[in-house]
């Protein structure tokens, strides 16, 4: 049976619907998923065991049959755990059914297939009974439902029904509990990535200078309330000013009832240093034990217990709360920090005393009211924040827009209409990508962009400007401007330090034979969109050049799109020693001849191969079908071979990397 998927393709804008295998959804999912990632965390596999080992172990001692639920089994790993350890029987609910089919395997093929039962329901959906799901109510509750921001994936609500009818009062938990931290800090740099800021622009001349000042309900807006999880780890230390200690902020205890209700958790500290507080920096660790002998944390390098020795994982990361204002404090004052939480997220706000906190939970989420929070994610408000990009957007608006300039801004939310005003210009439209018209009545003789566009994904999608310059050709004059010129497509064979483990085999897993999931993911990877570039933002993921950068095509704006496909093949040499684990992708921009943005390397990579990466955009990544092949160089002699097309009939780029011949 087939199925029709409609799909927006960010570079056209067009709505386009394609005959897809009815399980097509099911293969995008597990093709773009972490189980290999979870699977490769030691430190998470290696805790979970010995935590599983310990709650068998104390139902043993009290004479009494261990009986496993395993909430969200996955691959049935856990559920192996418990029945390695010694439980009597382990039932493993998997609601998403193409993994609910592979554990079945995997049990079966570990031999495990007549101590557990996959039941392919959602927790709630389970029931117990002589004619149940489920025979008796257990009496371990295993369970790996968190995220960066631990409830995300609907944790309270899965461990209140659990608790209230799938297993017994006083079970054993695995883990037993989770601890929130948060650490107050200043930070312009984080700051810049939560609403915009006051931008300067120099006047030509010496005629002084303009500042583009945000609306009063820019400013006053308390934002969005979702979390912006990263690694908080790449984020250099001098990047922020701690505040306060990193210090406990509320604990779960998942062997008693869990509650979903919305809660308020405060607690008291005093602030460490004098300064702006802007931004919660929050992270959580379990513990495995009611002990607490077996924890895994997340904890970032400075308050980690062992920084030299961080296991590296993207399943887990970190949170960046924005406050809803900022505030100033000093050293020694007490604070009252809140975290606020529904059954699904988290929010933070910080009192002077405790007089100002509001009863009604609900009512302290923060809102966006400005409406920008809407159109620009986290790293958008970065980029419009960047002074450096701005100043070479505007040095390079200085040399076209004249006083009869009529100018045309084609960006979603961009302030390139406000520097081409302020720089003189006669006349300036915005179109935008929701509200692309004809409505412009004069000839049009500046064309600019960022280009940026909220419906892109990867580096490419913002082609959609040579689209809608192409459109507007007809209100063109016949020597008109337009900015950027030209863009370049660019890539470089990279080796990652760890970001190949998302895709990379596990084969086995603290003894589990685990292939069969390495094989449906790749089977996966087999469909066509499964094969393309990935987004990622390399700042938060090392990597070292193992090639030059190199040229792949070339647009130029100042032409209307071509008819027939563009073209590229080559190769690129591995110029250093390493692992080729994929190729990083992203596009440059000719604003003018001498000045240019990169939406990838901010400065040439070191004589090692250290690469700096720009920190607002995403850069594609194609995985190598090496990751499970290694390609090595030690010669230099090795090299990628690459062939790349533009349709510009459909705006796709088909691409295929592979080691030279």
């Amino acid at each position: 049976m087939k199925t029709f998927c409609g799909r927006a393709n960010p570079t056209t804008g067009a709505i386009e619907w394609e005959e897809e295998d009815e399980d097509y959804d099911y293969h995008q999912e597990i093709a773009r998923s972490s189980y290999a990632d979870m699977l490769h965390d030691k430190d998470r596999n290696e805790k979970y065991h010995s935590g599983i080992r310990a709650a068998v172990c104390r139902v043993k001692e009290r004479g009494q049959r261990a009986i496993v639920l395993d909430i969200g089994t996955g691959t049935g790993l856990l559920a192996m755990m418990a029945v390695r350890a010694g439980a009597d029987y382990c039932y493993a609910i998997e609601v998403f059914k193409p993994m609910a089919d592979v554990a079945r395997k995997i049990v079966d093929k570990n031999g495990f297939g007549n101590k557990i039962k996959i039941i392919n329901k959602h927790s709630t959906e389970v029931t117990v009974g002589p004619d149940g799901d489920m025979s008796c109510r257990a009496n371990i509750l295993v369970t790996e439902l968190f995220d960066t921001e631990l409830i995300g994936e609907g944790a309270l609500p899965s461990y209140e029904h659990a608790h209230k009818y799938l297993v017994q009062e006083e079970c054993e938990a695995v883990p037993h509990r989770a601890t929130v931290y948060a650490q107050l800090v200043e930070s312009e740099h984080m700051w810049a990535w939560n609403k915009v800021l006051p931008i300067h622009i120099q006047l030509e001349g010496g005629k002084g200078e303009r500042v583009i000042v945000p609306s009063r309900d820019m400013q006053m807006c308390a934002g969005c309330p979702c979390v912006y999880d990263i690694q908080l780890n790449q984020v250099n230390r001098n990047h922020f000013t701690t505040l306060t200690e990193a210090i406990e902020i509320f604990r779960v205890d998942f062997s008693k009832a869990v509650s979903s209700l919305p809660a308020r958790h405060t607690v008291q500290t005093r602030a460490t240093t004098s300064g702006l507080a802007q931004v919660a920096l929050s992270w959580w660790d379990i513990d495995m034990d009611p002990e607490g002998n077996i924890k895994c944390t997340m904890a970032p390098y400075w308050a980690h217990p062992t920084p030299d020795n961080i296991q590296w994982r993207d399943h887990w990361m970190q949170c960046v709360y924005f406050l809803p204002k900022e505030l100033p404090i000093h050293e020694g004052e007490c604070l009252h920090i809140s975290a606020m939480h529904d059954d699904y997220s988290l929010w933070y706000k910080l009192e002077h005393n405790s007089d100002e906190c509001d009863t009604d939970v609900l009512r302290e989420r923060p809102l966006c009211s400005c409406h920008a929070h809407l159109m620009c994610n986290r790293q958008r408000f970065g980029e419009l924040n960047d002074q450096q990009r701005n100043e070479a957007y505007i040095k390079a608006l200085k040399t076209i827009v004249r006083p009869d300039s009529v100018c045309v801004t084609i960006s979603d939310g961009s302030l390139l209409s406000l520097f081409a005003q302020f720089l003189g210009a006669a006349q300036v439209y915005s179109l935008e990508i929701s509200a692309m018209s004809r409505r412009v009545m004069e000839k049009v003789s500046v064309l600019i962009g960022e280009p940026f566009f909220t419906t892109s994904l990867l580096p490419w999608h913002n082609l959609y400007f040579w689209y809608a310059r192409t459109y507007l050709a007809k209100l063109l004059r016949s020597e008109f401007t337009v900015l950027p010129q030209s863009a370049m497509l660019l890539a470089m064979a990279v080796e990652f330090e760890n970001l190949w483990r998302i895709r990379a085999p596990c084969g086995v897993c603290e003894g589990f034979n685990v292939s069969l999931m390495d094989e449906m993911i790749q089977n996966s990877l087999n469909f066509r969109e499964c094969q393309e570039a990935e987004p990622h933002p390399l700042w938060e993921y090392p990597c070292r050049a193992l090639s030059d950068p190199c040229q792949i095509l070339s647009f130029d704006f100042r032409q209307e799109i071509p008819e027939q496909p563009v073209y590229c093949t080559g190769s690129m040499k591995l110029l250093r020693s390493g692992t080729c684990h994929g190729v990083v992708l992203w596009m440059d921009y000719c604003l003018t001849n001498d000045i240019s943005i990169s939406t990838g390397l901010t400065r040439p990579y070191s004589n090692m191969g250290d690469c700096n990466w720009n920190p607002h955009c995403k850069q594609g990544v194609y995985f190598l079908n090496s990751v499970t092949n290694p390609m090595t160089s030690t010669d230099g002699l090795n090299s990628v071979a690459y062939s790349v097309t533009f349709h510009p009939e459909t705006g796709e780029l088909g691409m295929d990397f592979k080691r030279a011949p």
